[in-house]
């Protein structure tokens, strides 16, 4: 039996206690790049997440204010930091911090986001109460339209 590493992520380095923290993986397409901070912003860019999910942040942005919630910058998904095989998208908002780590192993071609969320008070409550069914079917979403290898130039 082969023992496995043990596992650190930037995303739980950030919130050690979440209330909620998922890992979602893929296999990266045959000869992709394995730098994680251009894995994030190729993952988080509007461009190139599926329509659906473009649609639901969109959905967001719109019914936030209505809870109080201000509506998410432009720039919320910026990388702030990388460390080793791991990039970092650190967010504190008023009702949640939220954490996304994207790592790249680049012998096993896997591809991994880890997130980790503090909810603050009721307005992250009543929030991620809708986010949290999603939210793995998002990122796994995500992860499968970045992943999937380009077609040729014709």
């Amino acid at each position: 039996m082969t023992e496995l590493p043990c596992f650190r992520s930037l995303a739980l380095r950030e919130i050690p206690r979440p209330d909620y923290a998922d890992v979602c993986l893929a296999t990266l397409p045959e000869g992709a790049g394995t730098d994680p901070t251009e894995w994030a912003q190729r993952l988080f860019s509007m461009e190139s997440m599926p329509r659906w999910v473009a649609g639901a942040m969109g959905l967001r942005q719109a019914l936030v204010p209505l809870i109080g919630i201000p509506r998410a910058p432009e720039d919320t998904f910026t990388v702030s930091e990388q460390s080793g095989e791991e990039a970092l998208i650190f967010v504190r908002d008023k009702h949640l911090d939220f954490a996304a780590a994207v790592g790249v192993d680049p012998v096993g071609r896997i591809i991994r986001v880890t997130t980790a969320v503090v909810l603050k008070g009721w307005r992250g409550k009543l929030y991620f109460g809708v986010v949290r069914p999603v939210h793995p079917i998002v990122v796994n979403a995500m992860l499968k339209r970045a992943t999937r290898p380009k077609a040729p130039p014709k």
